[in-house]
Formats: C-alpha cells, sequence, structure tokens
C-alpha cells in the first residue's frame, strides 16, 4: 500500500493489542496516519507499537487501559485533550462476544460485554464525535457483526449488542450528513482472530469454512470508511447471507444462525 491519504493525522484504535485492532493499526499507519493504541495488555501492546513505528515511519502511542471500567473512556478522552492530541480517525474495536445457551453464561461475563460492546462504543462516539464536528473533519469506524442481521441463539446477548452498534452507526451517520464526519458500521463474519478461543467456543464447521483472513477484513474495512460508507459486510458470502437473511422469516432466521453456530 502507498497511498497517504491520512499523513498527518491521528488515529486512534482500540483493542489494538491483537486480532483485527493490529491489522486496522497497520492499515492505518500504511496510509500515513500516527496512532494511539489502547487495549488492556501493556506488553504486547507495546510491542504492536514498536513494530508499527519501525516499518511504517509514523508515530505509535501505547495507552495500557481496560476500556470496560465505567469512568475509562471519559478518562482517555482528558488525557488526550491534555496531549493536545486531536483525533481525526477513531476505530471503536475493542470488544468480545460470549458464547453459550443465555441461561447457563454466567451474568457478571454477559454484563462485561455489554458494556464493552454497547456502552463504552456510545461512550467512545460521543467524546470524540463532538471534537470533529467543530473541526468538520473526521471518520469513525464501528465494529459490529454478521450476526447484527439475525437472532444468533447461542450468542444471544453478543448479536443483539451488535445490532445496536449497526443500528446505531447507521443512523447517526444520516445525522452527519454534510459534516465533514462520517461513520461506517464494518460486520465482519467469522476472522481468523482470538474471538472465538475468548468466546469459549470450538469453531463450527461453518466457521472453519468461512474464515477471513483478518487483515483482508481490516482492509476493506479502512477503505469504506474512508469511502465514507454507512456500512459494510467484508466477503461476498457473507454479504449475501446478511441480505438473504432479510428474506427469511424470523423465526427461520434463528434456527439457521443456531444449526450454522453448532454444526461440527
Amino acid at each position: 500500500m502507498t497511498s497517504h491519504d491520512l499523513a498527518n493525522q491521528v488515529a486512534l484504535v482500540t483493542g489494538a493489542s491483537s486480532g483485527l485492532g493490529v491489522d486496522f493499526a497497520r492499515q492505518l499507519a500504511a496510509r500515513g496516519a500516527n496512532l494511539i493504541l489502547v487495549a488492556r495488555r501493556e506488553d504486547q501492546l507495546r510491542a504492536v507499537a514498536a513494530e508499527i513505528e519501525k516499518t511504517y515511519a509514523v508515530s505509535a502511542q501505547a495507552i495500557a487501559l481496560d476500556l470496560a471500567t465505567p469512568d475509562a473512556p471519559q478518562a482517555l478522552y482528558d488525557r488526550l485533550r491534555q496531549q493536545e492530541i486531536h483525533v481525526d480517525v477513531l476505530i471503536n474495536n475493542a470488544g468480545f462476544g460470549v458464547y453459550g445457551d443465555f441461561a447457563s453464561v454466567p451474568w457478571e461475563r454477559e454484563k462485561a460485554m455489554l458494556d464493552l460492546d454497547i456502552v463504552t462504543l456510545t461512550h467512545m462516539t460521543k467524546l470524540f464525535v463532538r471534537d470533529m464536528l467543530k473541526r468538520k473533519h473526521g471518520y469513525i469506524l464501528q465494529v459490529a457483526s454478521i450476526g447484527a442481521y439475525q437472532p444468533s441463539p447461542t450468542y444471544a446477548t453478543y448479536s443483539a449488542a451488535k445490532a445496536y452498534v449497526l443500528s446505531m452507526g447507521e443512523a447517526i451517520n444520516y445525522e452527519l450528513r454534510g459534516s465533514g464526519v462520517s461513520i461506517t458500521v464494518i460486520s465482519p463474519g467469522v476472522t481468523a482472530t482470538e474471538f472465538l478461543k475468548v468466546a469459549g467456543q470450538s469453531p463450527s464447521l461453518y466457521q472453519r469454512l468461512m474464515m477471513m483472513d483478518s487483515t483482508k477484513v481490516a482492509r476493506i474495512g479502512i477503505e469504506q470508511m474512508l469511502r465514507r460508507r454507512p456500512s459494510v459486510v467484508p466477503g461476498f458470502m457473507n454479504g449475501l447471507f446478511a441480505f438473504s437473511a432479510r428474506l427469511m422469516p424470523r423465526r427461520m432466521q434463528a434456527a439457521a444462525a443456531h444449526f450454522m453456530m453448532t454444526r461440527n
């Protein structure tokens, strides 16, 4: 990649110590952006920052922070303001899923997921979009999931959370039209990251067959964000599934999703 269309701009990437977060960061750095990388795992995060600085000749600041804690988004925002850092690109990537029947999933684990996937994402968006609007320039990429397009047994609350992310992102993007600021929602299918391990699931047959490379997913997300697309589902088959789900009765959607998530 030789484009430097983000040269001298600052991109903030959450969940940047592994998986899609690292690949989003590399894609942005290749376009010339300086980076603020945020995640819980400090050693891993600093290693990513060092590798990016060496490879792409941009600055990459690592901030170890658990964004799931209630005051973390505000603390991060205040810290960057004190440093007089203006964020031009926000990648809301931090999040995780929980696999299992709803009745058996521990509430503490489920609440932590909902706090990070919904509350933190919303708070981060609200904090940074206001400054972008004042400068009349900015991009926000929200990471949802193909699960946002249908009810998903065994991922019931995760998919519902991602449906929130999709709906909210598309709605706010419409509100922002003409402002110079936009929100794009990317809804990946199964991607080669730590997601399944963290969720507690062994991959199903469907997941093994449909696994996409995280570098490709991240590239698609950044490209569509820069084109100010409201939403994108990476991968032809994933896009086909998301579209066809709208044509099914909702009970059939749930049955099909359950089959794909559990059939080995």
